[in-house]
């Protein structure tokens, strides 16, 4: 008999909209006491270099971005993605699909590790690169929120290997606990309410369905919440037309500010590349094609795209419109992941002997859900005012109101924790 574990990766993300209290530390529940001493620092202690954080995190980074722009091509170019918004969390997938290769052995982990670009480092290197990086992630509290972590739900009664619950739990944050699959609804309602509380309440309903023969479910998540730099005045928000393809318009909030703005237009790529800051180390990069030539922005953008627009940018007086916008995305990643080599994974040539050794287990489904909203606030309505020094020149236009792409960029760990394609902003 087969065993089932359900790979569950979920980013909610909650952008420029009302701010909750911060924290007042992390939760440092289950982690041992050389892991504190390793990465965290006490309230009244000096803060401890991340030069090393920051340098493992960086071995991960160009791997994770090539393996975020190879997913999106796979979602992008599926006939079903025809005319729909497009969004995911690249570095959650990848941690989701990291943990899952802890408990991993032979060609089922080879092939995990392949598929992520992973294939010349270490686990150790992976493992510690993923501590880091969620470390790293947790440290800008005053600026923005952005959680990062994991959960094991285990069958009742099925036997664990106890490493690879540690090990989980060291590198990945991840909290485990117990259900009752054989009474799925229960045990769904179960996993949602820790997904709930997981993403401040932006994620639901995201397992349904659950097969009563499920041993065990890996949960990512990855929670952003962010304040934009430079707020929206909510004054000028007026509505307009959104062009979603060339027999479709629809009427959006279109919010407009001007002012200083990272910008580059890519003549050979036929596209304007614009950066919207929050506050903290993370921006919005938007990738917005010329009219017509989405598909081949989408077909040729990698890794080094990012990079280039990243030296070519400069500093200009732009009016930007962008619509105000709330949407949902999932996906079910199980054949892409097939695709991408992940094959032994789902079928009965899995080796999952690190998780469990009390029988064999294959996984059933990957599940990926992320939340995208954009207004104007950033913040809680504070009585601040932002005066920008303008030259006189005239400003250039930035217009969204046709598709465009966007990623949301970290820049201390340079990771890509969410990209997309906003297709119709009502939907």
């Amino acid at each position: 008999m087969w065993g089932k574990i359900y790979c569950c990766t979920i980013a909610a993300l909650l952008l420029a909209t009302a701010w909750a209290a911060p924290h007042e530390g992390h939760d440092h529940g289950g982690h041992t006491a050389d892991h504190h001493h390793h990465l965290h620092h006490g309230k009244d202690e000096p803060h401890p270099s991340h030069e090393g954080a920051t340098d493992a995190c960086h071995v991960l980074s160009p791997h994770n971005a090539d393996f975020a722009f190879s997913l999106y091509k796979k979602l992008a170019f599926r006939p079903e993605a025809e005319g729909k918004n497009i969004f995911f969390s690249p570095v959650g997938i990848s941690m989701a699909l990291s943990m899952l290769a802890v408990g991993a052995k032979g060609s089922t982990h080879s092939q995990i590790y392949s598929s992520l670009g992973y294939s010349g480092l270490q686990a150790e290197q992976v493992n510690e690169g993923y501590e880091h990086l969620i470390h790293m992630l947790g440290h800008s509290r005053e600026a923005m929120q952005l959680e990062a972590g994991a959960g094991v739900a285990i069958r009742e009664g099925f036997k664990v290997v106890d490493k690879f619950l540690k090990d989980v739990q060291h590198y990945y944050n991840s909290e485990a606990f117990s259900v009752d699959f054989s009474k799925p609804d229960i045990a769904a309602e179960e996993i949602n309410k820790f997904i709930a509380k997981k993403t401040n309440g932006k994620i639901t309903d995201m397992v349904k369905d659950l097969d009563s023969d499920t041993l065990m479910m890996l949960i990512n998540y990855m929670y952003f919440r962010g304040k934009w730099d430079k707020p929206f005045d909510a004054t000028l928000t007026q509505k307009a037309d959104f062009q979603v393809d060339k027999d479709t318009t629809v009427k959006v909030d279109m919010m407009k500010r001007t002012g200083r703005y990272d910008i580059y237009q890519d003549p050979i790529n036929q596209t304007t590349v614009m950066m919207v800051p929050y506050k903290g180390n993370t921006s919005m990069m938007i990738v917005l094609p010329d009219d017509g030539k989405m598909k081949e922005v989408e077909e040729s953008i990698c890794r080094h795209h990012i990079k280039t627009w990243h030296e070519k940018l400069f500093r200009s007086s732009v009016d930007l419109f962008m619509p105000k916008f709330s949407i949902t995305a999932t996906s079910k990643l199980k054949g892409i992941l097939q695709e991408m080599g992940i094959t032994d994974a789902f079928g009965d040539a899995a080796d999952f002997s690190g998780m469990t050794e009390e029988l064999k287990v294959k996984v059933s489904n990957v599940v990926h859900q992320a939340v995208l909203s954009v207004d104007e606030k950033g913040t809680e309505a504070a009585a601040a005012t932002t005066i920008e020094i303008m030259p006189m020149s005239l400003p250039d236009t930035v217009m969204l109101n046709r598709p465009f792409m966007l990623l949301i960029v970290e820049d201390s760990t340079k990771s890509i924790l969410f990209m997309g394609k906003i297709t119709n902003p009502t939907v």
